[in-house]
Parts: structure tokens; sequence; C-alpha cells
């Protein structure tokens, strides 16, 4: 079993990690059987699962039930769940439901998005033993105040403030991060200057470790899959078309560096 300590020790031997998404038991125990190392019941699910246009109105008790499937589906994998929107607007708001998330999922450890206002949320969970994997960059939560689904970081400001964010919520207590659309420089320099691992979506080839969402991977997501994104089912050969098959083959691609390219970065 994955724990934190383990996968801090693959980033500092240089061994990339491996992540997607899963809503339900029988995916998680597909991706835990293939080796991905940590799975993510994101509130993508309002999109990919309930057809909705954003991850917005996704609720707690919702993502329990998904956590809670994950986990009966691979109870030894390491388990990281979102904390959808406006369930963490307050330290104390976020401790109270990161607890109901662990307690009731059996999950390993919580995400949240958001940069320095995030601080003193992510201080108080960890001091009070939740692990929590930050996220920055495009925060999907904050989609209409930012105007859409757009890469941040483009200029010497935000990618300074993104840097910085990234740093300080590692002093506070991170034990991962997520950076997602960001400029494959950026994501470097961030992950060079980080103890904690960096998975990156979006955010190029030198974060210590990779996510994609499941049905884009599948390329079963209704619309347009993300320019991120990679259809790794339908890249096998004739007659080796499987999803274990195409999980394997992502995960051998970020492993060796293969994925994502530079027409997946930005």
């Amino acid at each position: 079993m994955n724990t934190i300590a383990k996968l801090i020790e693959k980033k500092v031997a240089g061994e990339k990690l491996t992540c997607l998404t899963a809503y339900d038991a029988s995916f998680a125990a597909l991706l835990n059987d293939a080796g991905i190392e940590i799975i993510l019941v994101g509130d993508s699910l309002g999109m990919v699962v309930q057809g909705k246009e954003t991850t917005l109105p996704v609720t707690l008790d919702e993502i329990i039930y998904h956590a809670s499937a994950v986990k009966r589906g691979a109870p030894d994998a390491f388990i990281v769940v979102d904390l959808p929107f406006m369930t963490y607007s307050t330290p104390v708001q976020a401790l109270k439901n990161a607890g109901k998330v662990m307690k009731r999922s059996g999950a390993n450890m919580v995400k949240l998005e958001g940069g320095d206002t995030m601080l003193e949320t992510v201080s108080l969970l960890t001091s009070h033993g939740v692990p929590v994997c930050a996220h920055v960059g495009l925060l999907p939560q904050s989609v209409h105040k930012i105007g859409g689904y757009r890469v941040q970081g483009k200029t010497n400001k935000e990618a300074t403030r993104i840097l910085e964010d990234a740093v300080a919520l590692e002093v506070a207590g991170a034990d991962l991060i997520v950076l997602e659309c960001v400029p494959a420089g950026l994501a470097k320099e961030i992950s060079l200057q980080l103890t904690i691992p960096t998975i990156g979506i979006g955010a190029g080839v030198d974060c210590d470790g990779q996510v994609l969402v499941l049905y884009d991977m599948l390329n079963i997501t209704k619309g347009k899959r993300p320019r991120f994104s990679k259809d790794f089912l339908s890249a096998q050969g004739a007659g080796q078309s499987s999803i274990l098959n195409a999980v394997k083959s992502y995960i051998d691609a970020v492993k060796t560096g293969a994925f994502p390219g530079q027409e997946h970065s930005f």
C-alpha cells in the first residue's frame, strides 16, 4: 500500500507517480490491479458522471458516497477525495467536513483548491491529522470567477504568485499538490523547489506525477477531450484494446516520461 512517506520517497528517487480518477468500486478495483499509485475521487464526477456543466453542484454527501464505493473496490489503494465547492469556506467548516469525508469513506487524504487563502485551512487540517492535497493553477471550482477553463501563470506576475502559493502551502502542511493547466516551465520550477510531490494535469512532463480524468483518457467523456489528455484506449494495437491495457499503457507512459508530450502541455 502506498503511503505519503512512500510517495515522497518516489519523488526523491525520481520515480514518476501515477494517478487517475475513479468514482465507483469496479473502476477502482481495475485501477488498483493495474498498479495506479493514487486514486482521486474528483468532483469531476459532477461533469462526467452526473452530466452537469461544472463541478460546482457536487455535494458533500455525493462525494462521500462515491469515495466509499471506491474504497470498497480498492481497500488498499491510496485514495484522495475532493472537498466540494463551498464545503471548506472557513477553516472550521473545512475541518468538520474533511473529518466527515475521511471517517465515512475511509479515504487517505482530502484535496482542496486555492493558494494563499487556504493556508490557515491547510494548517488547521494537518495539525488535526488530516492529510491535505493542495491544488493551484486552474481551479475548476472558481471557473466563473476566472472566466472559464484557461491556462494560468502565463504572465510573470501570475507565475510568481502560483510559485509562492505552492511553497507556502507546503510550509502550511500540504503533503501533495496538484498543478493544473500551468506552463510546463513553471511546473518544473515548482517541482524543483518543493519537497512534496507535484501531480500535474496539463502542466508538462517535469511534475513528479500525472493525473487524468479516467473518462477522458478512455475517450468516453461527452464533448471535446481536453488538450492535455490523451486517448489511451484507442491508441492500443488491434486486438489489444481493453480498459485494463489502456490504464497500464498510461502508467507506462507516465513512468517513462513519454506522457505528457509537448502537444499535451502549455
